[in-house]
């Protein structure tokens, strides 16, 4: 008799890296894919879970700019801000 190993493994949104989450958003953003079709063709679970990545990750969310910025490093936003007020 053939043993059956479940394949489901739960997953945390902590399981997936920052450039995995926002090349998700920018493909299901940009209208190549839509939600369902992401997670199938990635595995994420959740329909949930890339919905809370947009809201919390999106570049084309005015709100959440703020949030974008403060992600950057201590040295980008110097060189940012630098740039940004050379006289």
């Amino acid at each position: 008799m053939e043993s059956f190993e479940n394949k489901y493994v739960k997953r945390t949104q902590r399981d997936y890296s920052m450039p995995f989450k926002l090349a998700v958003i920018k493909e299901v953003q940009s209208g190549e894919i839509g939600i369902n079709a992401a997670m199938r063709k990635y595995g994420i679970q959740g329909r949930d879970t890339i919905r809370t990545w947009i809201r919390k990750y999106s570049i084309f969310d005015d709100d959440n700019t703020s949030k974008l910025n403060s992600m950057k490093t201590p040295q980008q936003r110097i060189k940012e801000l630098s740039n940004k007020y050379v006289v």
